[in-house]
């Protein structure tokens, strides 16, 4: 059986962690608890303002106009029959806005 010297074991080390690059990214995350008739009921997502846009896991958007003090109420951009109770919902921290003008 071949004997590890701790300091090969070190160099090792080193070298592994020299290349590594990390990256955390916090965001703000809810739940879904009900859905129907292309509105969202949402648990968690305290901080998300009236017209902010949110995100679904699926991919699909929707704008949130309810806020209440133990969930919110949002507006589904799209059919509802990928969206599940439990499912997560970020926010996106941008407010809904359209494009005025030419270009």
């Amino acid at each position: 059986m071949a004997e590890v010297k701790p300091a090969e074991v070190s160099a090792i080390l080193r070298q592994q962690l020299a290349g590594h690059k990390s990256k955390a990214e916090l965001q703000e995350v809810g739940t879904v608890l009900q859905v129907g008739d292309g509105i969202a009921r949402i648990y968690g997502l305290t901080d998300v303002q009236s017209g902010e846009l949110i995100e679904f896991e699926s991919g699909l958007k929707a704008i949130v106009l309810n806020l209440e003090e133990d969930n919110i109420g949002a507006v589904l951009l799209g059919p509802s029959k990928g969206i599940k109770e439990g499912e997560v919902v970020k926010r996106t921290k941008k407010i809904a806005s359209i494009n005025v003008g030419e270009g």
